[in-house]
């Protein structure tokens, strides 16, 4: 992959040069940690209400007393391209010296700041970023609590068989697939396990089309679905790319069975109010938590919206928000466990960790592998329904049932 190949050779270029301490020292009274997000730029929208999520966590956390007695201090860094994250990383690891990064939402981002965290033995927490290989690198510093792309993957593949095709009484082999997917990290990924999944699932896999995200025609791209008679689409996508295929799909007269998307721009309330409801009806959504959820596979979803409403004065834009929370209170737990913030100890504190599933603000638990990697975190596939992103599967977790079709009738 480009982005990876880009970031691992910006890491090897950064080993020559000296970087933080292993064990950066904070302020009396106070813990410092960057919050790496994409501030600005195309990605900005997702990147800011996932911060959120992880600010709103602190200033919990602050409230009951911080970390053994420190207040949790943290400094932002704008990660809008793989070369800025390097940047922005080394920045708040040598310059303002903190004792560990949260972010980024993002996987490219992430992939290319981890490399620079781990040299610096310094602890990453990454609390939205999908893609498998931040955590199959063999680094000892990096930990994630969300879902991976093979997961999302995996979810939206069974849900055709599980779901889907009996809801439209066909047989889940006679149903043609089209994979359509922005063609960074993010789009490859998961794609990538798409096809893997429904291979071995023996699915009819009609079309795989990549594109860029920055594309301001998919039309090329409709109209080579609509000729295969794709029946269900799944896109990989952001918020832009996510309206534009929405708008044309329309401008086409292309009306598949059912469409699906792998989070990203599918899981925005501005995604669908730039779509219009009526347009976006019946969209299915393999993705991070979001808050028509059953409060009882969820404990805290419903307090989390209320105190996110009372801070930014909205209702919760995203799921990702509720995810980066989930995934800073279970990691300011495992730190305190650990009574510091030197790496080998979070590391064994985070290793330690054990959450059943079901007794989170998202609903996941967390267990962490060798590799850093939550084995307890599971997409949810949700619908759009009157507007609002409903979920509609697991049934433990679902508030409504799954309907068919795409756009009002």
């Amino acid at each position: 992959m480009k982005l990876f190949a880009r970031a691992a050779i910006a890491a090897a270029m950064l080993a020559a040069v000296p970087l933080a301490a292993t064990q950066p020292a904070a302020a009396q009274g106070t813990v410092k940690f960057g919050a790496l997000y994409p501030f600005s730029g195309t990605l900005a929208l997702l990147g800011d209400e996932s911060f959120r999520g992880f600010e709103l966590a602190v200033e919990e956390r602050n409230a009951a007393g911080g970390l053994n007695g420190q207040k949790i201090e943290f400094i932002k860094g704008d990660a809008v391209d793989p070369n800025q994250a390097v940047g922005e990383a080394r920045r708040l690891t040598s310059v303002d010296k903190v004792s560990a990064i949260f972010g980024t939402y993002s996987s490219s981002l992430s992939l290319a700041a981890t490399q620079v965290t781990e040299l610096a033995n310094i602890p990453y927490f990454e609390l939205g970023a999908i893609s498998d290989p931040i955590t199959e690198r063999g680094f000892k510093y990096v930990f994630r609590t969300n879902a991976t792309a093979r997961d999302f993957a995996n979810r939206m593949v069974d849900s055709i068989i599980e779901a889907i095709a009996p809801a439209l009484n066909a047989k889940p082999g006679d149903l043609k697939i089209g994979i359509i997917h922005e063609d960074s990290l993010y789009g490859q990924t998961v794609s990538g396990y798409q096809k893997s999944r429904a291979k071995e699932k023996g699915l009819n896999v009609v079309e795989v089309l990549p594109y860029s995200a920055k594309s301001v025609d998919l039309t090329p791209v409709i109209l080579r679905l609509k000729s295969a008679g794709a029946d269900v689409v799944l896109q990989t996508s952001y918020q832009n790319d996510t309206v534009l295929f929405f708008r044309q799909m329309k401008d086409q007269g292309y009306k598949p069975k059912a469409v699906m998307g792998a989070g990203g721009g599918y899981s925005t309330r501005d995604t669908m109010q730039a779509v219009g409801a009526e347009n976006m009806e019946g969209a299915l959504d393999v993705d991070f938590t979001q808050y028509n959820t059953n409060p009882k596979a969820a404990p805290g979803i419903t307090e989390f919206a209320a105190k996110y409403k009372a801070k930014y004065g909205i209702e919760p834009r995203s799921g990702h928000s509720l995810a980066n929370y989930m995934g800073a209170k279970v990691f300011f737990d495992a730190i305190a466990s650990a009574k510091s913030t030197d790496a080998d100890k979070v590391r064994a504190a985070v290793l330690a960790v054990d959450i059943p599933v079901g007794q989170t603000a998202t609903g996941w638990g967390a267990k962490f592998s060798e590799q850093g990697q939550n084995t307890r975190a599971v997409p949810f596939l949700m619908q759009w329904q009157g507007g609002n992103l409903v979920t509609v599967f697991p049934t433990d977790a679902a508030v409504a049932k799954m309907k068919t079709g795409i756009g009002a009738n």
